[in-house]
C-alpha cells in the first residue's frame, strides 16, 4: 500500500533551477494541495515548463526545497522517484503517443509503471485492462475510438487519448505543460474545460501552464504568475486584476499607472 500523502502535494521553498550560468526559475515559494485547480501564466521564457518538471520529479531543483508528494526531491533515491512519478500524471503540448498504435495501446501506456515487463509486453499482443481504458475514453468523449489507430484521429482527440492516458494511471494530481497550445480555439476550450472537469470530479490537483490567460480565468481558481524565472503574483483568479495582468506580459505599459488606480 502506498501512504497517504498529509499537507500540500506540491511544496516549494526558494526553489531554483539553473542551466549553466542562467536561471530559469529563482526564488520560488509555492504550495498546492488536492483540490485545487492552479494556472502558471506568463510569457514565453518565464520558467512555466521548468517548474512543471519540477513537480513531476523529471527535474530536480539547483537550490531551495521542493517536496512533491511529501517526498524532497534534493534527496530521494531514483526507485523512490519512479513511484512518485506514477502518482502524477502529466499532460504536454506534444501527445507523446505511439501514432501507428491503436488507441488502447496508448491509453494503457498509462499502466506501465504499474505492470511488469511481461504484462507490458502481453499487453501488446492482447490489450489488458481493456474495460478501464473503454471507461477512461468514454470519460473523455471518445470510447468508440478504442481500437483505432492513432494517428488517424484529430489533434483534439489525440489529446483526449493522452487524457485517457492520465486517468487510468489514476494520479493525485494532473499536470499539463501547454496542453492546449496546439489546438484550434474552439478544440483549446473544449479540452480545457474537460481537463479541468476531470480533475475537480476526482477531487485531483490540477497544475497547467497556459499563455491564453482567459483559458485560465475561466477554469482554473487560482492564477500564479511568473516573468523572468520568478513568482510575481499568486491569488484566486478572481482576484487578479486586467491590469496585473497586463504588466505581467507588458502590454501597453504607458497605461499601468491608470489601470492600477482604477483597480
Amino acid at each position: 500500500m502506498t501512504a497517504p500523502v498529509t499537507g500540500p502535494l506540491f511544496s516549494l521553498r526558494g526553489a531554483g533551477v539553473r542551466f549553466g550560468d542562467s536561471w530559469a526559475l529563482r526564488g520560488v515559494d509555492l504550495e498546492v494541495s488536492a483540490g485545487e485547480r492552479v494556472a502558471l501564466v506568463g510569457p514565453s521564457g518565464a520558467g512555466k515548463t521548468t517548474l512543471i518538471s519540477l513537480l513531476n520529479g523529471s527535474r530536480r531543483p539547483s537550490e531551495g526545497e521542493v517536496r512533491v508528494l511529501g517526498a524532497d526531491l534534493s534527496s530521494i533515491r531514483p526507485a523512490q522517484l519512479r513511484r512518485l512519478q506514477r502518482r502524477i500524471g502529466t499532460v504536454y503540448q506534444q501527445h507523446h503517443l505511439v501514432g501507428p498504435l491503436r488507441v488502447v495501446h496508448n491509453v494503457n501506456a498509462g499502466r506501465l509503471g504499474h505492470w511488469t515487463l511481461l504484462q507490458a509486453l502481453r499487453s501488446l499482443i492482447s490489450p489488458a485492462e481493456v474495460a478501464t481504458t473503454e471507461a477512461a475514453l468514454a470519460r473523455v468523449g471518445i470510447a468508440e475510438k478504442l481500437y483505432e489507430r492513432t494517428d488517424t484521429l484529430s489533434g483534439g482527440q489525440q489529446q483526449r487519448v493522452a487524457l485517457a492516458r492520465v486517468l487510468v494511471q489514476a494520479p493525485l494530481a494532473i499536470l499539463g505543460d501547454e496542453p492546449i497550445a496546439s489546438l484550434d480555439p474552439a478544440r483549446a476550450e473544449e479540452i480545457m474545460a474537460l481537463l479541468a472537469d476531470l480533475a475537480a470530479a476526482d477531487g485531483r490537483a490540477l497544475v497547467v501552464s497556459l499563455h491564453a490567460v482567459e483559458h485560465a480565468l475561466r477554469h482554473c481558481d487560482r492564477l500564479v504568475g511568473l516573468r523572468q524565472g520568478r513568482v510575481v503574483f499568486d491569488a484566486p483568479a478572481a482576484a487578479v486584476p486586467r491590469s496585473l495582468v497586463a504588466q505581467l506580459y507588458r502590454i501597453d505599459p504607458c497605461s499601468f499607472g491608470a489601470d492600477e488606480g482604477a483597480a
